[in-house]
């Protein structure tokens, strides 16, 4: 990209995403804000939405700052104003949608997990591929790499502040489906979410641990549950988490909850947990990681804190101490509140969003990108394949 003038306005970024629900609100946050919070290289315009009920999508449009509202995904892809491609939609769909976008000469942003299957993601992600031949960019939205603390957490280990890692423990506990009478939404069919707490919640624990160690998990071994086997069939439209049921049953062919062990390429060995059916936990995800020279730990429910143990110092005075993550200099922070005040779970969409528009503008590589997305799915595939076999220990898929 060529050097602008300092007092010239930037170039625009138009942006047009498929989907509206949960993660379309989220998302859209995240683009509405950016550009008043970050000096950006290009300036995000929130240009046109699409989903398939023209009502729905109208007022999606109208509640977010979306310019156009489209009821075919086709057309939003073709349009002049869209210049990246936000996929928000279940993952039966991503492939298909994102696959389309980047052959359209559009970058994307899709959410994770990429894909339903190992096959589609290796299929969008030789996609990308092919596009970034042709200067696009392809991101999968792993948005929790962009809580400061962790990504401070990330810096830490990577400067070695832990040493050689050897223990790392992810749980990610949640509550919505404990009532056995919550209705069959599209997150408990396989057919549209691929898996059901493993896909949800476990594919983000995955791309953290990965993240955090800075290698990939090489093998697995799993077990997984499905509790409640029927549920009420959707009544109406779902609302995030929420929805009614009617009288009518269907069969829930997703895992309600699924747990494993796994070893890292460098031998550090990590335990996982992710279930939906934790009663009395909202969005519990919370790790810890152990190496020769310290440990960290970390609970998103309290995301501006990142607990850091530092084994180097004197046995009489060591111990973990609380680090209020909202000083300038961590990350993300440069441009938000004074230190002290917190941010949230809408501001990870904001960075996200800062990322990657910049990774546009300069033309470099984004993370995660869809090879990391890919890489994320083996592993899911692998935990499957291990919980169908009673726990029998399986290889991950490696990277061609």
């Amino acid at each position: 990209m060529e050097q602008r003038d300092s007092g010239a306005a930037p170039p625009t970024l138009g942006v047009g995403m498929v989907g509206y629900a949960f993660m379309g609100a989220a998302h859209s946050q995240g683009w509405r804000t950016v550009g008043r919070v970050f000096d950006l290289p290009m300036r995000p315009v929130l240009a046109a939405i699409a989903g398939r009920d023209p009502s729905a999508v109208r007022a999606a449009a109208d509640r977010h700052g979306w310019a156009a509202a489209e009821t075919d995904w086709r057309h939003l892809i073709t349009r002049d104003d869209v210049q990246l491609v936000d996929v928000c939609t279940p993952g039966d769909s991503h492939a298909e949608i994102a696959i389309a976008a980047l052959e359209a000469g559009k970058h994307v942003l899709c959410e994770k997990p990429l894909a339903n299957s190992v096959a589609e993601a290796e299929a969008m992600t030789a996609a990308a591929e092919r596009a970034r031949a042709r200067g696009q960019v392809a991101m999968v939205g792993f948005n929790y790499r962009r809580v400061p603390a962790i990504a401070y957490a990330r810096k830490l280990i990577g400067e070695g502040r832990l040493g050689t890692l050897r223990h790392l423990r992810f749980t990610y506990l949640q509550d919505w489906l404990v009532d056995p009478d919550f209705p069959l939404t599209w997150r408990l069919q396989r057919e549209h979410a691929g898996s059901g707490a493993l896909g949800d919640l476990g594919a983000h624990i995955v791309d953290l641990a990965q993240y955090l160690a800075g290698e990939h998990l090489v093998g697995v071994s799993a077990l997984s549950e499905t509790f409640v086997r029927e549920r009420p069939l959707l009544a109406g439209a779902s609302t995030g988490l929420s929805a009614a049921g009617g009288a009518e049953r269907g069969p829930v062919t997703v895992d309600d909850a699924a747990l494993f062990t796994g070893r890292l390429a460098s031998g550090a060995l990590a335990s996982f947990e992710a279930t939906r059916m934790a009663s009395g936990r909202k969005n519990a995800l919370r790790l810890e990681i152990n190496g020769e020279l310290g440990a960290i730990a970390f609970d998103l429910e309290r995301l501006n804190e990142l607990s850091f143990h530092d084994n180097t110092e004197p046995a009489a005075t060591a111990g973990f101490r609380r680090i209020l993550v909202t000083e300038s200099e961590h990350p993300y922070l440069e441009a938000w509140w004074p230190p002290g005040h917190a941010l949230g779970y809408e501001h990870t969409f904001t960075h996200q969003a800062r990322d990657l528009v910049e990774a546009i503008a300069t033309g470099r590589e984004p993370a995660p990108s869809f090879a990391d997305g890919l890489q994320v799915q083996r592993v899911l595939a692998a935990v499957e394949e291990s919980a169908e076999k009673n726990a029998v220990y399986t290889p991950v898929q490696a990277q061609d």
